[in-house]
């Protein structure tokens, strides 16, 4: 059973609806929590975990410690609301942070280097071919992704919060110990690694190996750096930058590592691990840029034409491989170009003029 992959690429000056991809919109004004309340009956019920619900019984949402359903909660057996039978296993996330993919405590795989999984309630099963999942996982701009053609129909998971949307499942990422995580800010539209140079060639005082090690040592606790005469403080909770006169995004995503050829599944635990290990993507990754219309375009040689190019989307997928944060340079009618991987994005190093560029199963 053959399945394709839709990522949601993150567009900071443009809606969800406008990025043309399946994800709910939110732009009510509410709160994150507010909204998946609203969108979502199965949710806890913040009041009940406020210590305040008025409907007792009859409430429909879920009265159980929201921390304890992503595994995260600190109090154990000692807490005063209640827990699920079993608990839920951590999903790799950290429940309060506006990115939910932030956990210090991931849960082991069999031996390979990182493993995704989905939960229908009668066991954890793993997604075959995931190194896709993987992959734009690692990419801090991608917010989450559309699996189709699954024993569960088309599913929806955010990588932000960890959590599969409209569907009684649950997905998780195990992690063999070893990831090297990355910290980005959002500067403009593009995401920014922590540790890169700016503009001018000078490294930036805060590195990612030196976040990560701080939140390591406490998850909910913060990260403080200068440049000059200006503090900035990253707070994990919130998972944003901020200074005294504004805030930015940060996000926490993996670096990217190419499974061993040859790696093999683990064991299946329900009926539907057995389908679910036959999902697999069975077509092939095509790189688009974005035109002046809106329509998206293949990287084609186009020889002879206005348009002619000096790369393929299978040479691009080939750099990509390499390193999926990396970047990499063309040219178009001999003007050249710089593709930069990690913010998805295509630029005129002449003019300076941008595109967003996509990585699409087709």
């Amino acid at each position: 059973m053959a399945a394709a992959y839709e990522s949601d690429e993150e567009n900071l000056s443009k809606s969800d609806s406008e990025s043309g991809v399946s994800y709910e919109s939110r732009s009510d004004g509410s709160s994150d929590e507010e909204a998946d309340c609203q969108f979502y009956g199965k949710e806890p019920c913040k009041y009940y975990n406020q210590g305040k619900c008025k409907d007792g019984d009859k409430c429909s949402y879920l009265h159980f410690c929201k921390y304890a359903l992503t595994g995260t909660c600190r109090n154990g057996s000692k807490c005063k609301l209640k827990h699920p039978r079993g608990g839920r296993e951590s999903s790799g996330a950290t429940n309060g942070a506006s990115n939910r993919s932030t956990s210090r405590d991931p849960k082991l795989t069999d031996g390979r280097i990182y493993q995704w999984q989905l939960n229908d309630g009668n066991g954890w099963m793993d997604v075959s071919n995931d190194h896709v999942l993987e992959s734009q996982y690692s990419l801090p701009h991608t917010k989450s992704i559309k699996i189709y053609n699954t024993p569960y129909g088309a599913v929806s998971i955010d990588f932000n919060r960890m959590r599969v949307y409209g569907k009684s499942l649950r997905v998780r990422r195990l992690d063999d110990g070893k990831t090297v995580w990355i910290w980005y800010c959002t500067l403009g539209r593009k995401w920014i690694k922590y540790g890169d140079k700016d503009a001018k060639g000078n490294p930036s005082p805060a590195k990612s190996s030196d976040i990560e090690q701080k939140f390591q040592s406490n998850p909910t606790s913060s990260y403080t750096f200068s440049i000059g005469p200006e503090t900035f403080e990253i707070r994990f909770k919130d998972m944003r930058q901020v200074t005294a006169k504004r805030k930015r995004k940060v996000t926490r995503r993996p670096q990217y590592r190419q499974k061993p050829a040859g790696a093999g599944a683990g064991a299946v635990v329900s009926e539907a691990a057995a389908a679910l290990q036959n999902v697999s993507v069975g077509t092939k990754p095509q790189w688009q840029f974005e035109g002046d219309s809106g329509a998206w375009h293949a990287f084609k040689h186009r020889s002879g034409t206005q348009t002619e190019c000096s790369v393929t989307s299978d040479d691009i997928e080939r750099k990509y491989n390499q390193n999926p944060n990396g970047s990499m340079t063309f040219k178009v009618k001999g003007h050249s170009y710089k593709l930069d991987f990690g913010a998805m994005m295509q630029t005129n190093l002449k003019t300076k003029h941008t595109r967003k560029i996509r990585r699409v199963l087709v």
